[in-house]
């Protein structure tokens, strides 16, 4: 592909973060999620990633958020490389101004997307352990330092991005289940234990040669580690419509990540975090047919319904265990 001249708002920004940017920069600009710009820039040291929190995510509702979740997206970089060494790209640089960060660009040949990898059935549930311990070792980590809640204020953005679009949105398409999914709201509010990323997602989440690599933490948030746990699971179990004849893998990997994840656990004991975790699942699995921000692999209405039958039963009587969650999607899929 021919590079291009990336924007030169982000070319200021680069050299305001202290990055060598000569007189013409090529670059290419990325596809990725739908809150951010994301480019590739040429710099003499080699290729940049760069990403712009956009005010207005790029989806059908009017979704928006604050740019300043760019700060704190490189804060928690700078923690959870701390944390689990190897588990985020190095961070080059953050600019307050422009709402963009610099890092390490990792290229596709060797840090393959794991979404793309479960597109196309290779369910390895080895991998998806080593995704739930290092995500568990990231909260006790910080479960244990007295520094991060001050640092990681940002309860007002993750309702924005996370708790709006997804379980209140989904209250509005589902009346007479809004006392329970608010109670969701205010159970993920109330326990305030780790860093959250926010948005553990296959899709920001690299197959690298040491392990998972997190991308995208632009959700990052002083809160209930639940979340965490529940979201990225949730994506396993909706995998299923996606790529049929992996399903007994996808189950797996949903096993073998929620196991690795309850063995980390060491700030609270695990099986609350588990209960936790079972009661918000069917919650985020509903709001991805149903809420502000839908799967994109999910086209049929029968599919749609499939997830609304499950998640509605589990949200009408909630289960404590994750194991419980599983078993009823596995029932509905054989049906």
């Amino acid at each position: 592909m021919n590079a291009i001249a990336p924007p030169p708002e982000l070319l200021d920004a680069l050299r305001r973060m202290g990055l060598v940017v000569p007189a013409f920069v090529g670059g290419e600009q990325l596809t990725g999620g739908v809150s951010s710009d994301i480019w590739r820039i040429d710099l003499p040291r080699g290729p940049v990633c760069v990403k712009r929190a956009l005010g207005k995510l790029k989806v059908a509702a009017d979704w928006r958020a604050p740019v300043s979740r760019n700060r704190y997206e490189a804060e928690w970089m700078r923690v959870a490389g701390a944390a689990s060494p190897g588990a985020v790209p190095a961070l080059l640089g953050q600019d307050e101004a422009a709402g963009a960060l610099a890092m390490e660009f990792l290229p596709e040949a060797a840090y393959p997307l794991w979404k793309a990898q479960l597109r196309d059935g290779r369910a390895d549930a080895g991998f998806a352990a080593q995704v739930g311990a290092r995500v568990a070792r990231i909260h006790a980590a910080t479960a244990a330092d007295s520094s991060i809640p001050a640092r990681f204020a940002t309860d007002a953005i993750f309702y924005d991005i996370r708790l709006e679009p997804y379980l209140v949105a989904t209250a509005s398409r589902h009346p007479d289940l809004r006392a329970e999914l608010l109670a969701l709201v205010a159970q993920t509010q109330a326990n305030p234990r780790a860093l959250v990323h926010g948005d553990v997602s296959p899709k920001n989440i690299l197959a690298g040669p040491a392990g998972p690599v997190f991308l995208d933490a632009e959700c990052a948030w002083w809160g209930d580690p639940a979340f965490d746990l529940a979201f990225c699971l949730n994506h396993l179990l909706l995998k299923c419509l996606w790529t049929p004849p992996a399903t007994a893998g996808f189950l797996a990997c949903f096993d073998a990540l929620a196991g690795a994840y309850l063995q980390g656990v060491d700030w609270e004991p695990a099986a609350a975090l588990e209960a936790r975790a079972a009661r918000l699942l069917p919650g985020l699995f509903l709001a991805r047919v149903d809420g502000k921000s839908p799967v994109e692999y999910i086209t049929t209405d029968a599919g749609r319904n499939r997830v609304r039958r499950v998640a509605r039963a589990l949200l009408a009587r909630p289960v404590d265990r994750l194991e419980q969650a599983r078993c009823a999607w596995q029932e509905e899929l054989a049906r």
